[in-house]
């Protein structure tokens, strides 16, 4: 069955300049049409919009969904000065491996319900609370029901008392064999307290090997090598991005790298904020992600993430909403996403607003109204 969307007030397609008086024609899970409402062929249904902005469902490139606990008390302590350094990982590890498949697939579901109803209409979901082959394994077969793009964190820390040479043969042999099946990516967490840039190459040359494409959790909270080693190795992402070289640009800007800024986590953890403008400038590909997690930003909100990129990223709201959508779509090398054009799925979202400035202009406000997601309105 066609459904028809017109009297948009403003369309962002990403595949060419806004639209006004514009219309959309989808046919099942698929963009049919797009041109101006006048022209607009017929449909079996038809939904106004009453004038309102519609651009492609956000793309959310970033995340950590399957997990136990809460970790409340520790963001109150940070936001009363005490220092984010990551160690908190491994106490949502042990409430994980503590909970039932049922209770981490509750809660996972919940989440993806609660970004889709903001507007997110593709998601990806890492591992990396299990810590040991058959809680990633289950981590990542919970993950797989609600999304297709799904990663093996297995490097995400060292779990206490083990030792670390140990267990990077452990996850780059039986825990990634284990994952593999589940798993269409690959990551490691590069940071001094997780693992250094030879650790983390064994692990996602083994990861290549196996068929995953490669993610890096890159220079958050200290410059290193993981950009660097993102760029070398071919990975669709560098994500995190906060502290960062003159030759970090310049390497991601000669690459098909996308730089992945995760807001959220600057505001959760009173740390410095990403300089989305000097990369911009220097032409390197940005998309903007919640890094969704009980710990260090937890946040399902891409307008959230979108409304902190323009007031402390430097981004302007049109960089920002395209780095939300293309630039996540990107960042998980899909074309068929974060754009509407004739062919793509049909993920849209019609906000309660006449443009697209709204969703940093009304920061905290509900602004998404409709969902379409595969073509079905939420």
């Amino acid at each position: 069955m066609s459904l028809l969307i017109d009297n948009i007030g403003e369309l962002l397609t990403n595949d060419g300049p806004p639209l006004t008086d514009a219309a959309v024609v989808v046919d099942g899970d698929r963009i049919a049409w797009i041109g101006p409402a006048a022209q607009a062929p017929a449909a079996d249904r038809r939904v106004g919009v009453d004038g309102a902005a519609v651009l492609p469902g956000f793309v959310d490139s970033h995340a950590h969904l399957v997990f136990a606990g809460d970790r409340a008390p520790e963001f109150a302590a940070r936001m009363a000065g005490e220092p984010y350094t990551g160690g908190g990982i491994r106490t949502t590890v042990e409430a994980t491996r503590a909970a039932t498949d049922d209770e981490l697939r509750a809660k996972a579901k919940k989440l993806v319900v609660e970004a889709r109803r903001q507007g997110t209409t593709t998601i990806e979901i890492k591992s990396g609370y299990g810590l040991s082959v058959d809680d990633e394994a289950r981590s990542l077969r919970i993950a797989r029901e609600l999304t297709e793009e799904t990663t093996f964190l297995g490097a995400h820390v060292v779990p206490a008392g083990v030792d670390p040479d140990a267990y990077v043969d452990l996850v780059r042999g039986p825990m990634l064999a284990a994952c593999a099946p589940y798993a269409k990516w690959v990551d490691v967490f590069i940071e001094r307290g997780a693992f250094d840039g030879e650790q983390a190459r064994e692990i996602l040359v083994a990861g290549a090997k196996r068929g995953l494409g490669l993610r890096v959790h890159a220079n958050q909270l200290t410059e290193g090598p993981g950009v660097r080693l993102a760029v070398e190795l071919g990975a669709a992402s560098a994500d995190h991005c906060t502290h960062l070289s003159d030759s970090d640009v310049d390497a991601l800007a000669g690459s098909e790298t996308v730089a992945t800024l995760l807001p959220g986590a600057e505001f959760s953890t009173r740390s410095p904020y990403p300089d989305a403008r000097r990369l911009l400038d220097a032409g390197v590909t940005v998309a903007l992600a919640t890094d969704c997690n009980p710990g260090s930003s937890y946040t399902s909100s891409m307008a959230f993430c979108i409304a902190l990129a323009v007031r402390e990223m430097r981004m302007t709201p049109a960089e920002a909403v395209h780095a939300a959508t293309a630039g996540g779509a990107r960042a998980l090398r899909r074309d068929d996403v974060g754009v509407l054009r004739a062919g793509a799925r049909a993920d849209l979202i019609v906000l309660d607003a006449p443009s697209h400035l709204h969703l940093a202009y009304r920061p905290g406000v509900p602004l998404v109204k409709t969902v379409l997601h595969d073509g079905v309105l939420q």
